[in-house]
């Protein structure tokens, strides 16, 4: 599948998740009112941009107005720079940003030299060790509690110690999620039961999605063959600052 083609494919997923009818913006960033969508949480603005387009969605039309004016005369790009948002005049609370990459079949550099691991239901009780074990932040980050797929594990003594999966997202596409134990980390098995639910996602003929923020898991995508595309990033604005007059 072509670079083009991938980001097209992307790119309707978001659209989709926008809940209202909209469009990627050549060169901006199209904001839109629509107060169900799912670009960020309830409440806040929502900001995704892929390859050289963007969209956005406000919940309000204060907020989508605040929105036009921060974005306004600035490079694509930098609507989903770190640090971008913070400090940023009504902006109270930011999430991300980051990386959206995408991987066609052909691409797919499987872990070498690493068996296939054995596989788990989604909210099997052996899953809650490893939850266990590693921060909060870092559970949140991997998205283990919403996998829907098979979760491919790898033990230790018994213990799962990694494990990873992927939520069937709208329009056919796979959102991966991976989590490692904290003392096992940069020992492969991230990318072994990556690698494995990557290739399950492919057989089910869904298009993988990898969405992180750490560096370590942006490497390990890329050594299996994703590209990154663009990112995502989701900003709360006070309620005052999108009211008339509001400062």
């Amino acid at each position: 599948m072509t670079r083009s083609a991938l980001v097209a494919r992307a790119q309707e997923l978001w659209v989709g998740l926008a809940g209202v009818p909209t469009s990627f913006a050549a060169g901006g960033v199209r904001v839109v009112v629509a107060a169900r969508s799912r670009l960020c949480p309830p409440g806040w603005a929502g900001i995704v941009v892929l390859d050289d387009s963007g969209v956005a969605t406000a919940p309000d039309a204060a907020t989508a107005r605040v929105l036009r004016e921060s974005l306004d005369g600035r490079q694509l790009r930098s609507a989903v720079e770190a640090g971008r948002w913070n400090g940023e005049p009504g902006v109270v609370d930011v999430l991300g940003p980051a990386s959206l990459a995408y991987l066609d079949g052909d691409e797919f550099r499987p872990a070498a030299g690493v068996a296939d691991p054995p596989s788990l239901p989604p909210g099997h009780p052996d899953l809650a060790g490893l939850v266990a074990d590693v921060a909060e932040e870092d559970v949140a980050e991997s998205g283990l509690a919403d996998i829907t797929s098979q979760v491919f594990v790898v033990r230790d003594r018994g213990r799962v110690v990694a494990a990873a999966g992927y939520r069937r997202w709208p329009g056919s596409v796979a959102h991966l999620g991976v989590l490692t134990a904290a003392r096992l980390r940069g020992q492969g098995l991230a990318g072994a039961v990556a690698s494995a639910a990557v290739a399950e996602a492919l057989r089910a003929d869904l298009l993988p999605q990898w969405r992180a923020r750490p560096e370590p898991s942006r490497r390990l995508a890329r050594r299996l063959g994703f590209r990154e595309f663009g990112a995502q990033v989701s900003v709360r604005i006070a309620a005052d600052r999108g009211a008339p007059g509001g400062r």
